[in-house]
């Protein structure tokens, strides 16, 4: 109590002293600075992650494609903002550093967009001001270079084009809004302008919640399926995509068990028409693209029911899958890895995956050809059988760049793969699997698949 009525004391000392004592009037209080709300969204659809600077300070670290903030609080005034692009080689400018204006009481989006040679920023402000009871507020930026003009139609779930006016039409980098609607279901669908029978995407049915003021942005789609852009969301406290409805799943499957014949892969109990067939060791088939859905698979040597692998796979929509057979023939097991083809033209992206039950654990080593590896540290040490790298992203630009990979039993330097000298260039998504010889054992070799499902 006594400190108390000691701070109460002073900070009454320090408001008298405030005033003026040969004034009748009280000093006039500096009324408060208005603040604003900042977020940002990466929409580049080729460019690496990034960081966001702010006055120096970086505030966002990572930020992929598709990924939005949320919001940041500022006084009104000028900001010093900068997008750095994350590349093997370290960060480089990619928007900025500019000075820029910003008032208060306001919302502004920043928004990187185009692809990666032509990156710029799309600025969008709008009042910050409530959400009506019993609504929810939508602002739509158009951030797909590539799309033409369109029309955007929210409507009740399956509402007749023909008969329903668009709430806009759009080009690259206009919006439309911000405006709000009855908070309930919709359907969101995008047409070319004027011709509302070509639908070129349809979110399906989404709940818009009651007081949600959301910034949507329609932006390159890089998930699959036959819809050329996806809807991403900022909620205020993050992001969030929408893909067109019939998005599917994509599914690759390796066949790396050296001692097993050619195998049928099996969905769902359908042997009479397989999925994938008479699949023989060291290949593997390409994406092949399937409703996302839970599904039960089997493998089972070519025309057999017998199948020696079986797994429960719930695919997603828009995620690409492989799957493994690995190990000899008497432990042969399923290998389930999520893939991520998203290129990326300022470097290549390689994972390396370990296949080989001969080799155990093994360190790898990638470095520039003719670098003896006894003098370096390994890219990756004590990687066990059946484990992967991850996506590793390597400097290299379209005239390619030529990098030794060594592959050694672990806390050796003798070389079980390798060192063999690959050529890759900026844009390039690959992984590189380890493998036993045809029939088990060594010489252990690597199979080169390229995950870009397009190609």
């Amino acid at each position: 109590m006594k400190n108390l009525i000691s701070l109460s004391l002073a900070a009454l000392a320090l408001g008298l002293a405030a005033c003026d004592s040969g004034s009748d009037s009280f000093a006039t209080a500096t009324p408060p600075t208005p603040s604003f709300d900042l977020q940002v969204l990466h929409a580049s659809p080729d460019a690496p992650a990034v960081d966001v600077v702010v006055r120096g300070n970086t505030v966002l670290s990572g930020v992929d494609y598709k990924q939005g903030s949320g919001r940041f609080q500022f006084l009104e005034g000028s900001l010093n903002i900068a997008v750095e692009g994350i590349l093997p080689t370290g960060n480089v400018p990619v928007i900025g550093p500019v000075d820029l204006n910003f008032s208060g009481n306001n919302i502004y989006t920043v928004v990187a967009v185009n692809d990666v040679a032509n990156i710029g920023p799309v600025i969008v402000e709008q009042p910050r001001t409530a959400v009506s009871a019993g609504a929810a507020r939508l602002n739509v930026l158009h951030a797909a270079a590539a799309a033409p003009e369109v029309d955007v139609f929210v409507t009740t779930p399956g509402a007749d084009l023909s008969a329903t006016a668009p709430v806009g039409t759009f080009s690259f980098q206009e919006t439309i809004g911000p405006a709000e609607v009855t908070a309930g279901d919709y359907q969101i669908r995008v047409t070319p302008a004027g011709d509302p029978a070509t639908v070129v995407f349809d979110s399906g049915t989404i709940a818009l919640a009651d007081g949600s003021d959301l910034f949507v942005a329609a932006v390159p789609n890089t998930s699959g399926g036959a819809a050329p852009i996806s809807l991403v969301v900022l909620t205020g406290s993050g992001s969030a995509e929408i893909l067109d409805a019939d998005t599917p799943a994509s599914l690759r499957v390796f066949h790396k068990s050296a001692d097993a014949p050619a195998v049928d892969v099996v969905v769902n109990d359908d042997f009479a028409a397989p999925l994938i067939e008479d699949l023989s060791f060291p290949n593997f088939v390409g994406y092949v693209g399937v409703p996302a859905a839970d599904y039960n698979v089997k493998v089972a040597p070519a025309n057999s029911t017998n199948f020696v692998i079986e797994a429960d796979l719930s695919l997603a929509a828009g995620q690409t899958y492989d799957v493994l057979a690995v190990g000899d023939l008497a432990t042969i097991e399923p290998l389930v890895l999520n893939d991520d083809p998203r290129v990326v033209n300022t470097e290549a992206k390689v994972r390396i995956v370990h296949a080989s039950p001969t080799a155990q654990d093994v360190d790898i080593y990638v470095a520039a050809p003719g670098t003896d590896i006894a003098t370096i540290a390994p890219a990756f040490a004590g990687v066990p059988f059946r484990g992967s790298t991850g996506y590793v992203s390597l400097p290299a630009d379209a005239d390619g760049e030529s990098f030794e990979v060594t592959v050694v039993p672990a806390g050796t330097t003798t070389p079980a793969i390798g060192p063999a000298v690959f050529n890759f260039f900026a844009g390039d998504v690959l992984t590189v699997v380890a493998r036993d010889a045809v029939g088990g054992g060594a010489p252990l070799d690597v199979i080169i698949a390229n995950d870009t499902p397009d190609e």
